[in-house]
């Protein structure tokens, strides 16, 4: 069963208190989704442990109910 991208963004902010989380589902199939995510955690973060930290977040997910996330992270300005 697809994850909502409601859901996504719950399980972000769970680990990311912080995070400003924009969701998009590219397909309208509610399998194939776009995240930014904006987060003070990043912060002195290589971008490949940032994306860690939000594939954390979906606690193994990913692959299952989540088919695809296409991800960028941020800190703030």
């Amino acid at each position: 069963m697809p994850m909502s991208a409601q859901d996504i963004e719950t399980f972000i902010k769970e680990a990311l208190p912080d995070a400003d989380v924009t969701i998009q589902d590219l397909r309208g199939d509610g399998d194939h989704y776009a995240a930014h995510v904006i987060s003070k955690a990043f912060e002195g973060l290589s971008r490949v442990k940032q994306h860690q930290m939000v594939y954390a977040a979906l606690k193994g997910r990913m692959g299952g109910e989540l088919h695809a996330l296409a991800l960028q992270t941020s800190t703030p300005d």
